[in-house]
């Protein structure tokens, strides 16, 4: 996988992220997988990719770590329960990542366009993100735990 296609979506997380109060982030395991399926963590964020670039990236995590970020962005207003909020507040970062990325891509040169993100909530959950192989990238995002696989058509 061209590395030149996938940092944009690392570098999107460290601009977005402390922009809505993060202040530590750190890198863990990055690994190919050749699964195109993905079991959910509890939440995922499905962004589709077109024109330039085209595939999928998937922002998964915990219902824990997803209430944690959500309540981080709403400025720490605690959040209890995974409700219809904290839904949008995680739908809206995958977004807000997926479009700082591609704002990234267009400053090299190279034009693409997102989806309207798609939630998918559930722990037994197995999406299918593409027919290649999807880099898997696990990060701690001031400790709390995230995993975003990029699958990209060649």
């Amino acid at each position: 996988m061209d590395v030149n296609k996938v940092a944009p979506f690392l570098d999107a997380v460290g601009v977005v992220m402390p922009q809505l109060g993060f202040q530590n982030i750190e890198r863990g395991r990055l690994a190919i997988s050749s699964d195109p399926k993905i079991s959910s963590q509890g939440v995922m964020v499905i962004v589709g990719l077109t024109d330039q670039i085209r595939g999928n990236v998937v922002y998964n995590m915990s219902v824990d770590s997803a209430k944690k970020i959500a309540s981080t962005m709403m400025m720490g207003m605690p959040v209890e329960t995974f409700d219809a909020m904290a839904e949008s507040a995680i739908s809206e970062l995958g977004n807000m990542l997926a479009a700082n990325a591609v704002t990234l891509f267009e400053a090299r040169g190279t034009k693409t366009n997102i989806s309207p993100p798609t939630l998918v909530v559930g722990d037994s959950s197995v999406s299918k993100i593409g027919n290649v192989n999807n880099l898997v990238v696990e990060l701690k995002i001031d400790g709390i735990p995230i995993e975003i696989d990029v699958a990209l058509d060649k």
